[in-house]
């Protein structure tokens, strides 16, 4: 094996304060206006929406347009429209079934006995 030879430089307490920034110019503290400043707005956030409409997923868990949808319903309550389809519904089977009965009635006038 080959030794490997390792070189310190080493300064002296005058010569470090003279070569080393050991100030902290890169670290900055933001104030809490700065913070409100550079967050996104609504209207940031809707701009960006309409940009990215079509690359969200349709479907899933997190991250789509059924989230999307899912989370703001349960958010503002929203379930009127699920209470007029259940309506509609219960419509379209009542008049189904009278239709059936219909068709069996005609059915049964139509066939000689």
């Amino acid at each position: 094996m080959g030794d490997i030879k390792l070189n310190k430089q080493v300064f002296n307490k005058r010569d470090y304060v003279k070569t080393i920034d050991t100030s902290f110019n890169e670290l900055q503290s933001t104030t809490i206006q700065e913070l409100v400043d550079s967050s996104p707005t609504i209207q940031d956030f809707f701009n960006l929406y309409e940009e990215l409409f079509y690359e969200i997923d349709e479907l899933g868990e997190t991250n789509s347009h059924e989230y999307l949808i899912k989370t703001s319903s349960e958010y503002i309550n929203f379930d009127a429209n699920d209470e007029l389809i259940e309506a509609l519904q219960l419509e379209i089977a009542q008049l189904r079934k009278e239709l059936l009965e219909a068709q069996q009635s005609s059915a049964n006038l139509q066939t000689p006995e």
